[in-house]
């Protein structure tokens, strides 16, 4: 009886997916079995999150918990972002670095309004979409008073539009003033 429970339980150990080493170590253990250098550089970097705000840090935790819940999928898209990002030269990842700065500092209501245009932009047909980068990109190279004339002609064509509507429901509600003085006058007549 002995012998059959010991067997199975080596056929169930078997058949069972392997654990690898490194799960079944403890992180101590698992931080002790790396070369001193990745050991240093770990210390360091735990000294550097100790050094920020608490705030800081609790909105990092929450963004490696959301990390920790996504589909395979999801992390395998992050993951290829980030190594495509540590792969740019050094000079662009500081530009994008800056804008995400800036977006940060936006304020939530700026925020949600900026994320509503880029879904927007990729919700649209390449056709459109590519305009609409062509131009983005136009107004980036832009200087200040050209981007400011862009926006005086943009509010003048809106007023002409504008005018336009209001000229044609002027125009349509006289239609319909004169058809029903037209057919009041019909039934007079009969």
């Amino acid at each position: 009886m002995i012998v059959r429970v010991a067997l199975a339980l080596l056929l169930a150990l078997a058949a069972a997916p392997a654990v690898s080493r490194a799960e079944a170590q403890s992180p101590e253990e698992r931080f002790r079995g790396l070369p001193p250098e990745k050991q240093e550089e770990l210390r360091r970097r735990y000294r550097e999150l100790q050094q920020l705000p608490p705030e800081e840090r609790q909105r990092m935790q929450e963004n490696l918990a959301r990390l920790n819940r996504m589909s395979p999928d999801e992390h395998a898209r992050v993951d290829e972002n980030y190594r495509r990002f540590r792969e740019m030269p050094p000079e662009q990842r500081q530009k994008i670095l800056q804008q995400w700065q800036r977006f940060r500092s936006l304020s939530p209501k700026e925020r949600e309004q900026l994320r509503e245009s880029l879904r927007r932009v990729m919700n649209a047909d390449p056709g459109e979409r590519r305009q609409i980068l062509e131009n983005m990109d136009r107004w980036q190279r832009m200087t200040p008073e050209q981007r400011e004339d862009a926006r005086q002609r943009f509010r003048e064509q809106l007023q002409e539009r504008r005018q336009e509507r209001q000229e044609q429901r002027r125009e349509r509600k006289q239609e319909r003033r004169e058809r029903h003085l037209d057919q009041k006058e019909r039934l007079r007549r009969h």
